[in-house]
């Protein structure tokens, strides 16, 4: 009697999602009733029904608009239940230093707060750097003139979105659609999207770098992308061996997840050279200029959290010992932490002392050091709330220093 009740309700349930009573995403041959999509852009800033094309008896009218210096202009001030799909922009002036003034802000549900506050460009997939073209899970850009991201963002009641232009040059052309399906109903289970994006111009020796500092809540770690200039201090020493570290729900002083190092948490190894997959890749490796931009996305392997989440990266560079100790007599701030000889690791790491690699005990190895970089990260998750409590995005100056 269990065995068809179970089977009844089975097919009840299968049955109901055919015939359209679920806001689910159909597959790509499937017709549902209960979603009505909409693109929002200049041309129907409401996303309004019949309202597209007015300005000018239907011919081409408002495609593009301008952002003064120092001024925000809103792309999308939506009420109801909905799910934005896509989002493209363009935009005339992709010069890093406006990719890093320019911010997109994003709010949920009419919170004060946004969700997301970042510099465009690097909320787009990339850098500093903005004239690549590429594609993966989230973001992609064909021709390298472009910005589109993939990711799915729902909304229970309210959607808004703003650009804001913090640098001292106004913005001539902007160009966007947002694409998205109104719900019929909210769904309990949904998380809110959120992204966060810091820099530090000058990592400290021994501390971990923050790719999420800690949020309160249920959710997703969906990745980051990070870009890293190369201090040339360190000449041609390997910046590279940081251990990506995840800090889940009751950790406090060791992680759950620790990785092996940088070019191991995006799937490559023995260094770092340029590649594109979908869910991890290196678009720029450019060692005349000491920049790197990497991404890994949780797509296939989802990183989940039930009270708390904070993600960092070990500021960790390496090279041989002889090369280690040349930059030591040099001056250079620098702790070495090991030397490996295979197969052993020789720790010599102590808290607040700075060890020797003079002892003839000491093979010659490589050795792994603290050191200090130029990073930043564009972080995304997803949270059961609408908000998330992280530190306001940082001023011009830290975001564009070093790039006008």
């Amino acid at each position: 009697m269990n065995k068809l009740f179970l089977i009844c309700s089975m097919w009840i349930f299968l049955s109901m999602c055919r015939s359209g009573h679920s806001d689910k995403i159909p597959e790509i041959y499937q017709y549902n009733p209960n979603l009505s999509t909409r693109w929002i852009s200049f041309e129907n800033k409401s996303g309004a029904i019949s309202h597209g094309g007015f300005e000018n008896h239907g011919a081409k009218g408002h495609p593009c608009d301008h952002i003064n210096k120092h001024s925000s202009i809103t792309l999308m001030d939506f009420d109801g239940v909905g799910l934005i799909d896509r989002i493209w922009m363009t935009i005339d002036d992709r010069s890093a230093y406006m990719c890093r003034g320019l911010l997109i802000n994003m709010y949920w549900d009419k919170n004060d707060k946004p969700a997301v506050s970042a510099p465009v460009g690097d909320f787009f997939g990339l850098g500093s750097e903005r004239k690549i073209a590429f594609e993966n899970e989230l973001f992609s850009s064909g021709e390298g003139r472009s910005f589109i991201s993939h990711i799915k963002m729902p909304f229970k009641s309210h959607a808004k979105i703003e650009l804001v232009n913090d640098t001292d040059k106004d913005l001539d052309m902007i160009f966007y659609d947002i694409d998205l399906q109104v719900l019929r109903q909210w769904d309990p289970g949904n998380l809110y999207f959120h992204a966060f994006w810091h820099r530090d111009t000058a990592t400290q020796l021994e501390h971990d770098f923050e790719i999420l500092p800690h949020v309160t809540g249920k959710g997703k770690y969906l990745g980051a992308n990070l870009s890293v200039f190369d201090n040339p201090v360190y000449q041609s020493a390997w910046w590279g061996e940081g251990e990506v570290k995840m800090y889940i729900d009751a950790d406090q002083e060791n992680p759950t997840i620790v990785g092996t190092g940088t070019e191991d948490y995006i799937g490559t190894a023995w260094g770092q050279g340029v590649f594109q997959n979908k869910f991890s890749g290196c678009l720029i490796g450019d060692a005349a200029k000491r920049y790197w931009a990497f991404y890994r996305y949780h797509i296939p392997d989802p990183v989940f959290f039930h009270s708390g989440c904070q993600i960092t990266i070990q500021q960790i560079g390496g090279n041989s010992k002889d090369k280690v100790k040349s930059l030591m007599d040099a001056q250079v701030s620098l702790i070495p932490i090991t030397v490996h000889k295979a197969p052993t690791f020789i720790h010599i790491y102590k808290k607040d002392s700075l060890q020797s690699l003079q002892a003839s005990s000491l093979p010659d190895g490589w050795v792994n050091f603290y050191r200090s970089d130029d990073v930043a990260s564009m972080t995304y998750f997803y949270l059961d709330q609408s908000t998330n409590g992280l530190p306001a995005i940082q001023p011009l100056i830290i975001r564009t220093y070093k790039m006008q």
